[in-house]
């Protein structure tokens, strides 16, 4: 993926950079986005979500459960096509018109500096990229003919309406920290294409041509990639982290897809 194919499969890519809570960031987020704002991320958008919290005392009978609110912001290109999510603990680049490695990892660098320059922070704790790659047949293709044949899984006569493959692998990665977490799953489907419930683009729209809302067979390639650990705040080591995990999620897509697919992404 570190090279255009003309026809590239990506949808939805996002990068990650997590780091120790900051307890007051509401009270630094509008200088942050001011900086992002001038590198051309115009719009603005705080957003709250609500989740159950669950406390229990040893020794107790556990409370009942409590609405609790966590606030994130939205900080966009005015064509949505990406963005950043910044918390209290992360901040996130994603894209919904992905290019190549080359202009995506310096985004979410641009976006870690902006933090720190505002923040002052310590270290990084985690470090991840994760690619959704859509795999749509056309009218006289299957999805078989672009996955390699152990990601085929079983066959009887019966129409499939979800099938799922995953393999978890320990890496080698990059000068920070020198072992990795790489997940590869494949999702097949009768549906309209969309996206994994932890992985949804907020902010952003799709390409035209993955704004696909009739159902259809179709897979997709869901490839995560990180490391966590204390990772010190320099720069040109956290890059090269990334381009290591890159690389790895390189390889992984190579060993998922077959001839057809290349020739078709080509």
């Amino acid at each position: 993926m570190s090279e255009k194919m003309s026809n590239a499969p990506v949808y939805y890519a996002l990068a990650q950079a997590q780091f120790s809570p900051v307890a007051a960031m509401a009270k630094y987020v509008d200088e942050i986005q001011d900086l992002l704002r001038r590198e051309g991320y115009a719009l603005f958008e705080p957003q709250q979500m609500t989740h159950l919290q669950f406390s229990a005392t040893p020794g107790q009978a556990p409370t009942e459960p409590q609405l609790a609110h966590t606030t994130s912001w939205l900080i966009t290109k005015a064509d949505r096509s990406s963005g950043f999510i910044l918390s209290a603990s992360s901040i996130i680049f994603h894209t919904t018109h992905y290019e190549t490695r080359n202009e995506f990892i310096p985004e979410l660098l641009r976006g870690l500096r902006a933090v720190h320059e505002v923040v002052s922070l310590d270290h990084v704790s985690r470090l991840g990229l994760r690619y959704l790659d859509a795999v749509l047949p056309g009218a006289d293709e299957t999805v078989d003919q672009y996955l390699v044949g152990g990601l085929h899984g079983v066959r009887f006569d019966a129409r499939q309406r979800y099938g799922l493959t995953e393999s978890v692998f320990e890496t080698d990665t990059g000068p920070l920290v020198p072992k990795g977490t790489l997940v590869a799953r494949v999702h097949r489907m009768e549906a309209p294409l969309g996206y994994p419930p932890d992985m949804v683009p907020n902010g952003l729209v799709p390409m035209p041509r993955f704004a696909i809302t009739d159902s259809r067979s179709h897979a997709i390639i869901d490839t995560d990639h990180f490391v966590e650990g204390r990772m010190a705040l320099e720069f040109a080591l956290i890059e090269e982290q990334l381009a290591a995990l890159h690389g790895a999620i390189k390889v992984v897509f190579d060993a998922t897809i077959g001839d057809h697919a290349r020739a078709v992404w080509a």
